[in-house]
């Protein structure tokens, strides 16, 4: 598929890279790029060649929010049409099978803060600020604060979305909305790294730890580990499991099944 606000690769080592590519508006989501977006997250979510998945941005941001050239003339309902068709990528990652890992540079901003929340992991350089900043311009976060709120919880949450102030880098780490901060200069070679190193690991636990962790959520405690313990016993039955345990006594690298 040919994207006009993306550059979509795939790496030999199983790694897919999406790059957002609007830099002239600091990769700001229109309408197209996140109809893009949610498309290539779900082609790469179906290619047997990609275990990984990078989210990031071209220029000097990851992304600053949504398009406002956009809110003009509409009615309520296109409104809501409109908004919701902007969050597709942020609810389609918790529903992807692999892992997607947001690699954040420059200013990560309203939505595009939204979307680092929404990433199943995070690297950022130790220049980024992130922010859920519609507030200053008389509009809200309401969409992009749900999954931050998953992260920094309740308090934090609502501080980020009344006041819209950026955090920096290491502030965002300490919340848990960032796994790794890392020099501006590494970080492409440091996301690069890990995403191969996590490609490592057997396809099918990672998936499945994935879908459990997320269909468990919601649940009572004590359902949390009938769901989660439910998912262990399907992947002890799998070729990856088997394979991995005798590779371990073998004392050799495990050959993985491709999925």
């Amino acid at each position: 598929m040919a994207y006009t606000h993306l550059i979509v690769e795939v790496s030999e080592r199983f790694v897919g890279t999406i790059t957002l590519n609007r830099p002239d508006e600091l990769n700001t989501f229109n309408s197209l790029l996140a109809s893009e977006l949610a498309a290539a997250l779900l082609a790469m979510d179906a290619d047997p060649k990609v275990r990984v998945i990078i989210v990031k941005g071209a220029g000097k941001a990851f992304c600053a929010g949504i398009d406002v050239n956009e809110l003009a003339d509409k009615t309520a309902m296109e409104y809501r049409q409109w908004i919701e068709h902007m969050e597709q990528p942020l609810i389609a990652i918790s529903r992807m099978k692999k892992p997607v890992i947001a690699q954040v540079h420059g200013v990560a901003a309203a939505n595009g803060m939204g979307l680092v929340a929404s990433a199943d992991l995070a690297i950022a350089a130790s220049n980024t600020k992130m922010g859920l900043t519609a507030i200053n311009v008389g509009l809200n976060c309401v969409g992009p604060v749900i999954p931050v709120s998953r992260c920094v919880g309740r308090k934090k949450a609502l501080e980020l979305l009344l006041f819209g102030e950026l955090i920096k880098a290491p502030e965002a780490q300490a919340l848990g909305l960032l796994n790794r901060v890392v020099d501006k200069e590494a970080l492409e070679s440091e996301a690069m790294t890990w995403a191969e190193i996590l490609a490592k690991k057997s396809p099918v636990a990672v998936q499945i730890a994935k879908k459990g962790f997320y269909a468990s959520e919601d649940l009572p405690y004590d359902r949390q580990f009938d769901l989660m313990n439910e998912a262990f016993a399907r992947l002890c039955t799998t070729h990856d499991a088997k394979e991995g345990v005798q590779a371990f006594f073998e004392k050799r690298n495990p050959r993985w099944q491709e999925r």
